[in-house]
């Protein structure tokens, strides 16, 4: 991964709120970044199709739901980059933290936060 190509994929508000919360919460579906960042599912979507081809994220399919992970093939850097940048900024995501865990009927999976 280039620095440069890292820094710009995540230089976006809205991308690095998402990449933070994924991080953060190990996986998380459109509807419930949606919810999280108060957007529009539109554009949800659109960051986070900007989001994968960066290389940053991969998607698994359960059911009806799509499931964005971190990349685990990222390099070590990267991960570290966006580990102690989510570790250390929790006040940052503190809002979509509390927008996140107040979501009734989130989809079922192993590792749910709240």
């Amino acid at each position: 991964m280039n620095p440069l190509r890292f820094f710009k994929c995540l230089s976006d508000d809205t991308r690095l709120r998402m990449i933070l919360l994924i991080v953060s919460e190990g996986e998380l579906c459109v509807g419930e970044l949606t919810t999280a960042l108060s957007e529009i599912q539109p554009k949800i979507s659109r960051h986070l199709s900007q989001l994968k081809k960066c290389g940053l994220l991969t998607d698994r399919r359960q059911g009806q739901w799509v499931f964005y992970g971190l990349n685990s093939e990222l390099p070590d850097w990267c991960k570290q980059v966006i580990q102690q940048t989510c570790d250390e900024n929790q006040d940052f995501l503190k809002e979509n933290y509390k927008q996140l865990c107040e979501l009734t009927n989130r989809p079922v999976r192993p590792g749910t936060c709240c």
